[in-house]
C-alpha cells in the first residue's frame, strides 16, 4: 500500500480560536506538518464572505439589495460602484488579513517557545486571490474597474505581513478557487457561465498572468504555496471536475512562468473518485524537485479507509505527494474536526 509523506492543513479549521487550532494540530499531526495555519478563525471562518462587510464601508461602494443576506453574522450581499464614482478614488478599508496574521503569529511563537509547536515549523498565512473577491461581490463592468483597487489593497496587506513576520518563519498560500469556476464556466452558456464569466479576453492567459503576479509578491526567502479548489459551499463543489486535467494545466503553467520557486501545490480530489480516469492527468504534472505536491483526498465521511483508496488510485500516476483535505474544514460539522486531523496522520508518514 502506498503511503504519502507529509500533510498540509489547507487553511480554515473548525475551532473557535487559533490556540485550539495550533495545539490540536501539533498534538495530532505535528510530525506530518511543516506549516501551521491559525485555522482562519473569527470572521474568516467562511473564507471571503467577511470582505463584503468591510468593502461596504468604503465611500463610493454600495451594497446591492435592501435586505441583508446573512451568513451567521456576515452580510453576503453583493456590491456596486456608486454612480459617478471614479473607482481609482475609492479608499478600501483595512481588510483584516494583516492584523489577524500578526496576532496569530505572536501566539504561534509563544507556543513554539513552550514546545507545543515543534521547532523548525513555519506559520502559514492563506490569502484569497483578488479575482475571488471581485467575482463574488461585483458584477459586469464594475469588476474591471474595482479589481486593481482591491488588488493593490490586498498586496499592501501582504507587504505588512512580510514586514511584521520574520521571513524564515513565514509561509504564504494563495487560494485559487474562483479561477476554476471561471475556467469551467467558459464551456457553459448557462447562468453558471454568466456568474463566473471572465472580464478579460483570454481566460487561461489572464488567470496564469495573475497567478504569476501573485507569486512575485512573495520574496524568495518566504515559502509560497498555491491551493487549488473547486469550492466547498455546503460541502459541495460549484461544479464537479471530470478529471484533474485543468488542475494540471494550471500547475504546469505556473511552474513554467513563476519568477520564484513554488514551495507547494495542493490539488483537490473529489470523494467519489477512485477511478483511474480522474488521476491520469497527474502523470503529466511537471512538479519541480523542490516543490511539494499535496493531494486533497482526505474526507471526513470515509476517513482513513477512503483516503487510502484514493491514495492507491493516485499512486498509479504520481509517486511523490502528501495529503490534505479538498478545501479548508472551517465549515465542517461540529465534532468532526479531530477525526479529520487524525486521518491525515494515519495515512501519511511524518517528515
Amino acid at each position: 500500500m502506498a503511503q504519502p509523506q507529509g500533510a498540509l492543513l489547507v487553511g480554515s479549521v473548525n475551532y473557535n480560536d487559533a490556540e485550539t487550532t495550533f495545539r490540536t494540530a501539533a498534538e495530532l499531526m505535528g510530525g506530518q506538518l511543516k506549516r501551521f495555519p491559525d485555522g482562519e478563525v473569527g470572521d474568516r471562518y467562511h473564507w471571503i464572505i467577511f470582505q463584503g462587510d468591510l468593502l461596504g464601508q468604503a465611500e463610493g461602494l454600495e451594497r446591492v439589495g435592501d435586505e441583508p443576506i446573512m451568513v451567521r453574522h456576515l452580510d453576503a450581499r453583493g456590491l456596486r460602484i456608486a454612480d459617478g464614482v471614479d473607482a481609482a478614488s475609492i479608499v478600501i478599508p483595512t481588510l483584516g488579513y494583516a492584523s489577524a496574521a500578526k496576532e496569530s503569529y505572536a501566539l504561534f511563537t509563544k507556543l513554539r517557545a513552550e514546545g507545543v509547536i515543534p521547532a523548525g515549523k513555519r506559520f502559514q498565512v492563506s490569502l484569497p486571490t483578488p479575482v475571488a473577491v471581485v467575482s463574488v461581490f461585483f458584477q459586469g463592468e464594475d469588476r474591471t474597474r474595482i479589481e486593481p483597487v482591491y488588488r493593490d489593497k490586498l498586496y499592501a496587506e501582504l507587504a505588512e505581513i512580510l514586514e511584521a513576520i520574520p521571513h524564515e518563519d513565514l509561509a504564504i498560500q494563495w487560494d485559487v478557487a474562483v479561477e476554476f469556476a471561471i475556467i469551467e464556466a467558459a464551456d457553459y452558456e448557462s447562468e453558471f457561465g454568466a456568474q463566473f464569466g471572465s472580464w478579460w479576453s483570454d481566460v487561461w492567459a489572464g488567470i496564469v498572468e495573475r497567478a504569476v503576479e501573485q507569486a512575485a509578491q512573495v520574496p524568495a526567502d518566504v515559502e509560497l504555496g498555491f491551493h487549488l479548489c473547486y469550492g466547498d459551499a455546503n460541502e459541495q463543489h460549484f461544479i464537479e471536475p471530470s478529471d484533474a486535467g485543468n488542475l494540471v494545466k494550471f500547475g504546469n503553467a505556473l511552474f513554467a512562468a513563476a519568477p520564484r520557486p513554488i514551495t507547494w501545490l495542493h490539488l483537490p480530489v473529489p470523494i467519489e473518485r477512485t477511478d483511474h480516469a480522474y488521476y491520469a492527468p497527474l502523470a503529466g504534472l511537471e512538479v519541480p524537485d523542490a516543490t511539494e505536491l499535496y493531494l486533497g483526498l482526505v474526507h471526513r465521511e470515509d476517513g482513513a479507509e477512503g483516503a487510502q483508496r484514493r491514495i492507491d488510485a493516485a499512486s498509479k500516476f504520481v509517486q511523490r505527494f502528501g495529503v490534505g483535505t479538498e478545501c479548508g474544514i472551517g465549515r465542517a460539522p461540529e465534532g468532526t474536526t479531530e477525526g479529520i486531523l487524525r486521518t491525515h496522520a494515519e495515512v501519511a508518514s511524518a517528515w
